[in-house]
């Protein structure tokens, strides 16, 4: 081969030899790319489900995108961890029976103060707890439960509490009153029938019974904490997913991360009621 045959084929050898680099490093950047977006409702996106409407101290306004309110905060956290900018969050209503029953969801997870249950795990994926809390009855001034001092003195009053929730089951548990525990499909049908009289108090979590008894209620009264049970926790809430969500791994990490360095506890600070003022009842 002649020397002016024998460059031509060098320099062809190396165009190809180039292009095969390129070809693999375009096929090794979008494997890394699917990669990251494995089990996303939708690529470059992070789909967060709250409720219809959420209410404060969770969220300000109704508005989960202006990140104000404890969960809309925590929302805009895990997704900082999970790598999304605000902008590429999209924010999607569900009912809370919606979000934890069993089969595909419309989120990649949902927060609306989900306490975390063998029972719900059975239908969806929890993300280690964000919170911890306790449940309280709240009543207004006009209400016999105004009066009360124990678990004792609720007994004969009527109580209601949103239905599937664990302020539902601590009530017919630790109060057991004895007409049973009204059903309401949410706190704020509870609040309404507690204004009307229709019931005497009604059970929420703390954070809630502080901003219903300073922001919603007139005369409210927070009667006081329901004890936690011996040996057990608070109640904790999670984050839900789809059942065996490829997500649920990095979001739990994420939530670990954010308690490990200090976010949850300043957020929880900064937008929910401390509980000196909310006796335990015996």
């Amino acid at each position: 081969m002649s020397r002016p045959r024998r460059l031509l084929a060098v320099a062809a050898a190396l165009a190809a030899t180039a292009l095969a680099v390129t070809g693999c490093s375009a096929g090794s950047g979008s494997a890394s790319s699917d990669a990251a977006d494995a089990g996303y409702l939708t690529a470059g996106t992070l789909t967060i489900g709250t409720a219809e409407p959420a209410y404060a101290p969770w969220v300000q306004d109704d508005k989960p995108q202006s990140g104000k309110g404890f969960e809309a905060a925590v929302a805009y956290a895990v997704a900082k961890k999970l790598g999304f900018a605000a902008g590429d969050v999209t924010w999607v209503r569900t009912t809370f029976d919606q979000a934890i029953a069993p089969g595909p969801k419309t989120f990649d997870f949902n927060l609306q103060q989900f306490s975390i249950t063998a029972e719900r795990k059975k239908a969806v994926d929890f993300s280690s707890p964000y919170y911890e809390t306790t449940q309280a009855v709240v009543t207004i001034d006009a209400s016999p439960a105004s009066k009360a001092t124990s678990l004792a003195d609720l007994k004969s009053l009527v109580i209601g509490a949103q239905t599937g929730t664990t302020s539902f089951a601590a009530a017919e548990k630790q109060i057991a009153p004895s007409g049973g525990v009204q059903a309401f499909n949410s706190n704020d049908d509870a609040k309404l029938a507690l204004e009307n009289k229709q019931v005497d108090a009604i059970v929420v979590d703390l954070p809630t019974a502080f901003y219903l008894r300073d922001a919603e209620l007139t005369g409210g009264k927070i009667v006081g904490q329901l004890p936690k049970v011996d040996g057990q926790q608070g109640d904790q809430f999670g984050l839900v997913l789809p059942k065996g969500s490829p997500l649920t791994a990095k979001v739990t990490a994420a939530v670990d991360a954010l308690r490990t360095d200090g976010t949850l506890d300043a957020l929880a600070e900064k937008w929910l009621a401390a509980d000196g003022d909310a006796p335990v009842l015996k």
